[in-house]
């Protein structure tokens, strides 16, 4: 009898150590328990290390229970592990995948915005990316609540969605993304820069405004606080603005824009059309970045009324109108004129109806 007795505990002394055996050699072993090329867990905030455990052993990415017990053991990271929803997409030790949580690598789906572009824009990125439908981008983008402090004028966020990279998580709303570019604004047009627009005598909502100009007039960096230097001139001495953009953005609100400026555009009764209405439009007509807000509140020491395009994306500036006619004769007329005895395919374009270079 005591012989059976020594040979069952030996049996089960070795099963234990067989089975423990077993159990560690899960903890250093790369496991994949799910089919496809990947799979989302998400665990919600609050979660403990225990429900956290079991989200992942039935989402098939750890083992079992006792392997997670072992790697948080191992790896001592009970007490960190982060909520958020996570993307496996191969097979992982139990401690890479403690160490991921614990790290809070959350998957998270970039989309960036380039500087520039108007709300109308933006939601059709929003959309092209997969993030969902331009409408919701655009009715979120109404939400004037979030800029009341600094433009209590506002009818919509034009201007304040700033232009950047935004790290989203797989379910983000437009919402989510809308109030992060808004805060975003607030991070890079900070307090001092709201100072410097009020003692330059402009309101956030003017200086975003003139910020939209520039930004849709150049995108050379050493031109950027010329160009405002231009319009703050004309803007002091009561003269037409006469920015192209601000017509294609009156156009662009009512689909009436195809890709051409005409010269019967230049008459489209709009608030926002300055070459019919005096001073600024009502409001910016694009997202402008943070060098073309800082060019209009440190704008070059120039007396420049005119600029026109040198058609390699430089512009010629001038102080006077016998100047600026000049550099029109030459960067445009002559240019152009150049350009279609080489080439009669040229020719045909430059005879579009299109609206001509800048003359004012």
């Amino acid at each position: 009898m005591r012989r059976f007795l020594i040979v069952i505990v030996l049996l089960a002394l070795g099963a234990g150590a067989w089975l423990g055996w077993r159990q560690y050699s899960y903890v250093a072993q790369p496991f994949k328990g799910f089919a496809g090329t990947g799979q989302f867990v998400e665990i919600p905030p609050k979660s403990g290390p225990a429900a956290i455990g079991r989200l992942l052993v039935e989402a098939g990415v750890v083992h079992d229970s006792w392997t997670w017990r072992i790697g948080l053991w191992q790896t001592g990271s009970a007490g960190k592990l982060k909520a958020g929803e996570y993307r496996f997409d191969r097979e992982l030790t139990v401690g890479d995948v403690i160490r991921k949580v614990a790290r809070g690598e959350v998957y998270l789906r970039p989309i960036t915005f380039p500087e520039g572009l108007s709300i109308r824009q933006m939601a059709h990125v929003f959309e092209d990316k997969g993030f969902g439908p331009a409408a919701s981008f655009v009715e979120a983008a109404r939400d004037v609540s979030l800029v009341a402090a600094i433009d209590p004028a506002a009818q919509d966020l034009e201007g304040y969605l700033f232009p950047d990279t935004y790290p989203l998580p797989r379910k983000a709303t437009a919402r989510d993304l809308v109030r992060k570019m808004v805060a975003r604004f607030d991070a890079v047009f900070t307090p001092s820069m709201r100072d410097a627009a009020t003692a330059a005598g402009m309101s956030t909502r003017e200086a975003v405004t003139l910020a939209s100009l520039v930004e849709k007039e150049t995108a050379r960096a050493d031109e950027r606080s010329r160009v405002a230097a231009v319009y703050l001139n004309r803007l002091e001495i009561r003269m037409a603005l006469q920015c192209d953009p601000t017509v294609i953005f009156a156009l662009d609100r009512v689909n009436r824009y195809h890709g051409n400026l005409t010269h019967a555009d230049l008459s489209f009764d709009s608030p926002y059309n300055t070459y019919r209405y005096p001073g600024l439009p009502p409001g910016p007509i694009a997202s402008p970045g943070r060098a073309s807000l800082d060019a209009v509140l440190r704008p070059m020491p120039v007396r420049d009324l005119y600029f026109v395009s040198r058609n390699d994306g430089s512009h010629a500036f001038a102080e006077t109108l016998d100047e600026h006619n000049r550099n029109v004769k030459k960067y445009q007329v002559d240019y152009f004129k150049a350009q279609r005895a080489q080439d009669p395919a040229v020719h045909a374009a430059a005879t579009a109806p299109r609206k001509p270079a800048k003359r004012h």
